[in-house]
């Protein structure tokens, strides 16, 4: 059982190390969980909606996430379901306690401590907005939330990142990020193990078109498309 919100960082390197992940960023969080036994799935929601967790079957973890809004987002929702999953806490926390730890442990997730210490350093009188973007670029991890881990850390003081904070609000960047967004989390899962059963036999064109919710050759269209043309047909 976790006592402390600082205890939560180390539960993310833990869980990281026994997922064999390493250190570095996780290119697609979804399939990492899908592979790992977490279903995941992407559904519409409105604009107080961003994931929730359950588990079907009383065995079975599964992480429904808001479809239509930028990775990052997406990541972090994921990142803090999954400590929602695995975290045992103090049964007399509060609702803003655990909610504070659910956000610690995604962050830990995405960035682990070791890793931010070797991207900013353990010490600085400010971060760039451009180095932010930079960031969240390559680990998928938004550049408020990296504001957060730096001051979680220690490594800028908490009024530095309140003037970072005012100054995001001010330019409305607390909304919308600077630049490009970063790209929105996908799963390939499915159609591959389906296109595995149909190469295997076990399963026909028409069932595999009904698992993939639209005709067969719409679907191989669309991967030659994405793939440079590569011929799947025979």
């Amino acid at each position: 059982q976790v006592q402390g919100v600082e205890e939560v960082e180390e539960v993310a390197i833990a869980l990281r190390e026994a997922w064999q992940l390493g250190l570095d960023a996780i290119p697609n969080l979804t399939e990492t969980l899908e592979a790992y036994g977490v279903k995941v799935g992407f559904v519409p929601g409105d604009d107080h909606f961003d994931a929730l967790s359950f588990t079907a079957n009383e065995v079975t973890p599964v992480i429904v996430v808001k479809q239509g809004v930028p990775g990052d987002r997406q990541r972090f929702s994921m990142a803090h379901e999954l400590a929602h999953l695995i975290l045992t806490l103090p049964e007399d926390w509060e609702a803003r306690q655990v909610e504070g730890a659910a956000n610690r442990f995604a962050a830990a997730f995405l960035v682990p401590r070791p890793t931010v210490f070797r991207e900013l350093g353990r010490s600085r009188s400010s971060l760039d907005v451009l180095e932010l973007r930079l960031l969240k670029h390559k680990y998928g991890l938004s550049m408020q939330a990296w504001v957060y881990r730096a001051r979680d850390l220690g490594i800028i003081s908490p009024k530095t990142a309140e003037n970072l904070y005012r100054d995001f609000r001010s330019r409305d960047w607390h909304r919308t990020e600077p630049g490009d967004s970063y790209p929105p989390e996908y799963s390939t899962r499915l159609e591959r193990l389906i296109m595995r059963a149909l190469c295997d036999d076990t399963i026909g064109p028409e069932r595999a078109a009904e698992l993939l919710g639209k005709p067969l050759m719409d679907f191989m269209a669309e991967v030659e498309d994405q793939h440079e043309r590569i011929p799947l047909r025979h």
